[in-house]
């Protein structure tokens, strides 16, 4: 590949790689910057958290670019890989607001509560079926393409159940999103395998 055809998107002005210095660098303050970046490029390296990449996504699910390349350089290691690794194509989960997750997401009591009332399911099979103190889930690598467990007191249960969504109905929770909270509490939220993955690379 030559530098023409990787793009560097840079969040939250952080310092680049050596070996990232030479190629062309989108600062991006707003997801719509994603959008121009996209034009023309096989491969995104995303300089940022797991949030930042997350956008990333979103803006190219949502563009139907979900061709393009895309690797995370979190912090100064990995940037070498990150312009020669091979890319693969793996589960891109979502949420049913339309943005992607690529780190892990929970569901948690709402408010000064300690419990979720409700129930969750994964595919066909029930998560939980009335009290909970949170859900975590998180993408896998590959298909059915999500793995969920409920929280014990903080603390995950060894129980995971894997499947293409999960779901949950509630009188109240609060979603964190890839270390995001989301601003509103939701009584129904979901996160489901997209019928196209995303390029991973390495």
């Amino acid at each position: 590949m030559t530098n023409t055809e990787i793009v560097v998107l840079r969040f939250g002005g952080r310092r680049l790689a050596r070996q990232l210095a030479p190629l062309p660098c989108r600062d991006v303050t707003v997801a719509t910057d994603v959008d121009a970046a996209v034009e023309g490029v096989r491969r995104l390296v995303v300089v940022g958290d797991d949030a930042d990449l997350a956008a990333v996504l979103t803006r190219l699910m949502r563009l139907e670019r979900l061709d393009v390349e895309v690797a995370h350089v979190p912090g100064l290691f990995g940037a070498r890989r990150a312009t020669t690794a091979a890319a693969q194509r793996v589960p891109l989960i979502r949420d049913e607001t339309g943005t992607v997750l690529v780190g892990a997401a929970y569901w948690l009591p709402p408010g000064d509560a300690r419990v979720i009332h409700g129930e969750a399911v994964v595919d066909d099979a029930v998560l939980f079926d009335g009290e909970v103190t949170g859900v975590r889930v998180e993408p896998t690598s590959s298909v059915p393409g999500l793995r969920a467990a409920v929280l014990s007191g903080g603390l995950l249960r060894r129980r995971w159940l894997s499947g293409r969504a999960v779901q949950l109905g509630t009188t109240g929770a609060r979603v964190v999103r890839d270390g995001v909270p989301v601003p509103r509490e939701v009584k129904r939220s979901a996160f489901y395998r997209h019928v196209t993955g995303w390029l991973r690379v390495g």
